[in-house]
Protein backbone atom coordinates (compact mmCIF):
# COMPACT_ATOMS: atom_id res chain seq x y z
CA UNK A 1 0.00 0.00 0.00
CA UNK A 2 1.25 3.46 -0.88
CA UNK A 3 0.81 5.46 2.32
CA UNK A 4 1.39 8.78 0.55
CA UNK A 5 -1.74 8.15 -1.55
CA UNK A 6 -3.79 8.10 1.65
CA UNK A 7 -1.95 10.92 3.45
CA UNK A 8 -1.40 13.75 1.00
CA UNK A 9 0.58 16.96 1.69
CA UNK A 10 -2.71 18.82 2.33
CA UNK A 11 -3.43 16.30 5.09
CA UNK A 12 -0.24 16.98 7.04
CA UNK A 13 0.05 19.34 10.00
CA UNK A 14 3.55 20.01 11.32
CA UNK A 15 2.34 21.96 14.35
CA UNK A 16 -0.73 20.57 16.09
CA UNK A 17 -1.91 22.86 18.88
CA UNK A 18 -4.08 20.45 20.90
CA UNK A 19 -3.14 19.65 24.49
CA UNK A 20 -5.62 16.80 25.04
CA UNK A 21 -6.52 13.58 23.26
CA UNK A 22 -9.87 14.96 22.09
CA UNK A 23 -8.36 18.27 20.95
CA UNK A 24 -5.78 16.41 18.83
CA UNK A 25 -8.45 14.16 17.32
CA UNK A 26 -10.62 17.16 16.47
CA UNK A 27 -7.70 19.03 14.95
CA UNK A 28 -6.81 16.03 12.79
CA UNK A 29 -10.45 15.56 11.81
CA UNK A 30 -10.58 19.21 10.75
CA UNK A 31 -7.75 18.48 8.29
CA UNK A 32 -10.03 15.89 6.69
CA UNK A 33 -12.87 18.40 6.62
CA UNK A 34 -10.73 21.09 4.95
CA UNK A 35 -9.59 18.60 2.31
CA UNK A 36 -13.26 17.64 1.79
CA UNK A 37 -12.74 13.96 2.60
CA UNK A 38 -15.40 13.67 5.33
CA UNK A 39 -19.11 14.27 4.75
CA UNK A 40 -20.23 14.70 8.38
CA UNK A 41 -17.78 15.97 11.01
CA UNK A 42 -20.07 15.24 13.96
CA UNK A 43 -20.66 11.61 12.94
CA UNK A 44 -16.97 11.07 12.16
CA UNK A 45 -15.91 12.54 15.52
CA UNK A 46 -18.43 10.33 17.32
CA UNK A 47 -17.08 7.22 15.56
CA UNK A 48 -13.45 8.04 16.45
CA UNK A 49 -14.25 8.88 20.08
CA UNK A 50 -16.35 5.70 20.48
CA UNK A 51 -13.46 3.64 19.10
CA UNK A 52 -11.04 5.43 21.39
CA UNK A 53 -13.28 4.76 24.43
CA UNK A 54 -13.02 1.00 23.79
CA UNK A 55 -9.23 1.04 23.85
CA UNK A 56 -6.70 3.81 23.43
CA UNK A 57 -4.97 3.98 20.08
CA UNK A 58 -1.88 5.44 21.72
CA UNK A 59 0.77 2.93 20.74
CA UNK A 60 4.37 3.32 21.88
CA UNK A 61 7.42 5.36 20.88
CA UNK A 62 5.31 8.54 20.65
CA UNK A 63 2.90 7.20 18.05
CA UNK A 64 -0.91 7.36 18.19
CA UNK A 65 -3.19 5.94 15.51
CA UNK A 66 -6.76 7.11 16.17
CA UNK A 67 -9.07 5.46 13.67
CA UNK A 68 -12.64 4.42 13.03
CA UNK A 69 -14.98 2.96 10.49
CA UNK A 70 -17.76 5.30 9.41
CA UNK A 71 -20.01 5.96 6.46
CA UNK A 72 -19.01 9.62 6.54
CA UNK A 73 -16.23 8.65 4.10
CA UNK A 74 -16.42 6.84 0.78
CA UNK A 75 -12.87 5.47 0.82
CA UNK A 76 -9.92 5.09 3.18
CA UNK A 77 -8.68 8.55 4.20
CA UNK A 78 -5.94 9.69 6.55
CA UNK A 79 -4.06 12.65 7.92
CA UNK A 80 -0.86 13.05 9.91
CA UNK A 81 -0.06 15.58 12.60
CA UNK A 82 2.92 16.35 14.78
CA UNK A 83 2.76 17.85 18.26
CA UNK A 84 6.39 18.04 19.30
CA UNK A 85 5.78 18.76 23.00
CA UNK A 86 3.78 15.54 23.26
CA UNK A 87 0.48 14.85 24.98
CA UNK A 88 -0.92 12.07 27.13
CA UNK A 89 -2.76 9.77 24.72
CA UNK A 90 -2.92 6.87 27.20
CA UNK A 91 -0.23 5.07 25.22
CA UNK A 92 0.76 1.47 25.82
CA UNK A 93 4.20 2.54 27.07
CA UNK A 94 2.86 5.43 29.19
CA UNK A 95 4.93 7.96 27.23
CA UNK A 96 3.56 11.14 25.59
CA UNK A 97 2.51 10.90 21.95
CA UNK A 98 4.03 13.26 19.37
CA UNK A 99 3.09 11.64 16.04
CA UNK A 100 -0.58 11.22 15.22
CA UNK A 101 -2.16 9.52 12.24
CA UNK A 102 -5.94 9.62 12.03
CA UNK A 103 -7.59 7.32 9.53
CA UNK A 104 -11.21 6.66 8.64
CA UNK A 105 -12.65 4.03 6.36
CA UNK A 106 -16.15 3.08 5.23
CA UNK A 107 -18.04 0.56 7.34
CA UNK A 108 -18.33 -1.75 4.34
CA UNK A 109 -14.57 -2.00 3.69
CA UNK A 110 -12.30 -3.95 6.04
CA UNK A 111 -9.14 -4.80 4.10
CA UNK A 112 -7.67 -1.37 3.24
CA UNK A 113 -8.15 -0.07 6.81
CA UNK A 114 -6.28 -2.96 8.41
CA UNK A 115 -3.60 -2.99 5.72
CA UNK A 116 -2.99 0.76 6.16
CA UNK A 117 -2.68 0.51 9.96
CA UNK A 118 -0.27 -2.43 9.62
CA UNK A 119 1.83 -0.56 7.06
CA UNK A 120 2.02 2.60 9.18
CA UNK A 121 2.89 0.53 12.24
CA UNK A 122 5.67 -1.23 10.36
CA UNK A 123 7.05 2.02 8.92
CA UNK A 124 7.00 3.92 12.20
CA UNK A 125 8.44 1.10 14.26
CA UNK A 126 11.72 2.44 12.87
CA UNK A 127 13.23 5.01 15.28
CA UNK A 128 15.20 6.75 12.49
CA UNK A 129 12.03 7.36 10.48
CA UNK A 130 10.13 8.62 13.55
CA UNK A 131 13.01 11.02 14.24
CA UNK A 132 12.95 12.20 10.62
CA UNK A 133 9.24 12.97 10.95
CA UNK A 134 9.79 14.94 14.14
CA UNK A 135 12.58 16.91 12.44
CA UNK A 136 10.50 17.62 9.33
CA UNK A 137 10.02 21.29 8.54
CA UNK A 138 7.85 20.91 5.43
CA UNK A 139 5.02 18.71 4.25
CA UNK A 140 7.37 17.48 1.51
CA UNK A 141 9.80 16.24 4.20
CA UNK A 142 6.98 14.21 5.78
CA UNK A 143 5.86 12.84 2.42
CA UNK A 144 9.42 11.70 1.69
CA UNK A 145 9.49 9.74 4.96
CA UNK A 146 6.10 8.18 4.19
CA UNK A 147 7.45 7.00 0.84
CA UNK A 148 10.35 5.14 2.45
CA UNK A 149 10.16 1.47 1.42
CA UNK A 150 9.15 -0.82 4.28
CA UNK A 151 10.32 -4.42 4.48
CA UNK A 152 7.74 -7.02 5.49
Amino acid sequence: MNISKVITPAGISLDLKGKTKQAIIEELLDLLIVTEQVQDRTAALKAVLEREAKMSTGMQHGLALPHAKTDTVTRLVGVLGIQRAGIDFHSLDGQPSTLFILTLSPLSRTGPHIQFLAEIGRLLSNQVLRDRLLQATTQADVTAVLQTPVSP
